[in-house]
């Protein structure tokens, strides 16, 4: 099943080079508009995420046991990488969504938003080098409960296409995940973010269609799997 994904992963992202041509980091005003609606609620959408850390941490599901064939990167070193999922490429997950009601308001109000989730990164864990499948989305982060370490800085630290990037409390990124990057947790505490997928804009005609058809599809799977 690994080496499938694989296979359909690389030839995804073999069409899409082809065509599209941007850097790893995004800018958010053309990319993603409707950032602002997160980013303005970002302590609200936190105090939701660490209520939910409070209560459920251990029922919240690890990334790999919602995608076996991401364990490599996921169950790689016994450390947690937790996902609260609240919408999966355009499927909502309904009890999730009730239980985060601010962060509920800013999917509903934002059509390009096709997947969200609370990430919740244990300490010390390291999410090893790899790359996305498919440059028709982008990757939005936003520092929700993030350590700082000796120097005051992010301690959680992501590493794309080689470059260093420190996204703390309050703080976003819009970053193309088809890039090689990996994460570190380089602290004692967790590192709580809100990760979203969001419909890459300004792509030609062909990739839109080809985008559209490759969504639903992947958004039928999760239904069909249950986690929607």
């Amino acid at each position: 099943m690994s080496l499938l994904y694989d296979l359909s992963a690389n030839a995804v992202r073999r069409i899409y080079d082809a065509r599209i041509n941007t850097p790893p980091v995004l800018d958010t005003g053309t990319y993603f508009p409707g950032a602002g609606k997160f980013a303005d609620a970002w302590s609200t959408i936190r105090e939701e995420a660490l209520a939910i850390a409070a209560e459920r941490m251990h029922a919240i599901p690890r990334f790999h046991e919602i995608m076996p064939a991401q364990a490599p990167i996921s169950a790689n070193d016994g450390k947690d990488w937790r996902l609260f999922i609240l919408k999966v490429y355009g499927a909502e997950v309904d009890k999730n969504m009730a239980a985060c009601p601010t962060l509920a308001q800013a999917l509903t109000l934002s059509p390009d938003v096709l997947s969200a989730s609370l990430s919740f990164l244990a300490p010390r864990k390291h999410i090893p080098r790899h790359r996305g499948p498919f440059r028709g989305v982008l990757r939005f982060q936003l520092g929700l409960s993030v350590p700082v370490d000796a120097d005051g800085r992010p301690a959680a630290v992501l590493s794309l296409n080689d470059d260093e990037h420190r996204i703390g409390d309050g703080q976003h990124l819009l970053w193309d995940d088809t890039y090689p990057h990996e994460v570190w947790n380089h602290s004692d505490e967790m590192r709580v973010a809100l990760l979203l997928d969001v419909r890459r804009r300004h792509m030609p005609m062909d990739m839109r269609v080809l985008s559209g058809a490759l969504i639903a599809s992947v958004g039928m799977v999760a239904r069909l799997r249950g986690v929607a």
